[in-house]
């Protein structure tokens, strides 16, 4: 049998490293999971829910890693934590590969084997451990949303008896999966959306979502692609371009 721990996260981290609902698809295969008591309470996960998944409860973060075999985090744990791990056994999470390479190398020599779910391949049979693009996708909408209470006036455009209150504009810069996103929720609200990128290939992605396309459609642009669908380094000249158009274009947007 299998033994599985999952930690709470850090203050600033309301999300949890495995939800019920895998629990109790990984209990009905054999295997044994345990939680931190209270790990769940930031993303509306009581401990009851994990005990009726089929969760063992542990008082502390350290009980809930010691025997296990693979531990699930959403980011990167302390150090003290994987010293409570047992040697050979595996950390899957948001470990930030790029950032704090003393303490990723710290983490490793405890022994403890890292897998981080940021370098997952993205390749067709591995999309559904995509955690940067379900994330992405997630952080564009909440963006939108953020925004919109911030700005504290509707979206569209509303109009009354008492007269008509133009539709926000809004701008999107950078149309990755959360620029579409943040575009596709902006849309959904009401806004007049417009978003730029310097990748040619997004800008009929931007008009399906009803969304019009800004940027310097120079012969640079038109190259500025990787084969892999990637952004190029941008030269100077090009920059100062696109710099120019988007602060002229920012003056009239509302968010």
């Amino acid at each position: 049998m299998i033994a599985i721990g999952v930690p709470a996260e850090g203050k600033d981290e309301p999300r949890i490293g495995m939800t019920p609902e895998t629990v109790k698809k990984l209990a009905k295969s054999g295997a044994q999971v345990t939680v931190r008591s209270g790990a769940g309470l930031r993303s509306n996960f009581p401990d009851q829910d994990y005990l009726d998944a089929g969760a063992k409860i542990a008082k502390s973060d350290a009980d809930a890693v010691a025997n296990a075999d693979v531990v699930f985090t959403v980011r990167r744990p302390p150090l003290a934590l994987a010293k409570s791990m047992k040697k050979g056994a595996a950390l899957v999470g948001m470990l930030d590969p790029f950032a704090d390479a003393e303490g990723l190398d710290a983490l490793a020599k405890t022994g403890v084997t890292l897998f981080a779910m940021e370098l997952m391949p993205r390749i067709t049979r591995a999309q559904s451990m995509d955690v940067l693009s379900s994330q992405s996708n997630l952080a564009g909408y909440k963006a939108v949303v953020d925004a919109t209470a911030a700005f504290q006036r509707a979206l569209p455009m509303m109009m009354t008896a008492a007269g008509t209150v133009p539709a926000a504009r809004v701008f999107i810069m950078g149309v990755g999966v959360a620029g579409l996103q943040a575009i596709a929720t902006a849309r959904r609200l009401g806004a007049i959306v417009t978003a730029t990128d310097v990748r040619p290939a997004v800008k009929e992605q931007v008009a399906s979502l009803g969304a019009k396309f800004i940027a310097v459609e120079d012969e640079e642009f038109k190259q500025a692609e990787t084969s892999g669908g990637y952004a190029k380094e941008m030269s100077d000249a090009y920059k100062k371009k696109q710099a120019e158009l988007v602060a002229e274009h920012v003056k009239n947007q509302d968010i």
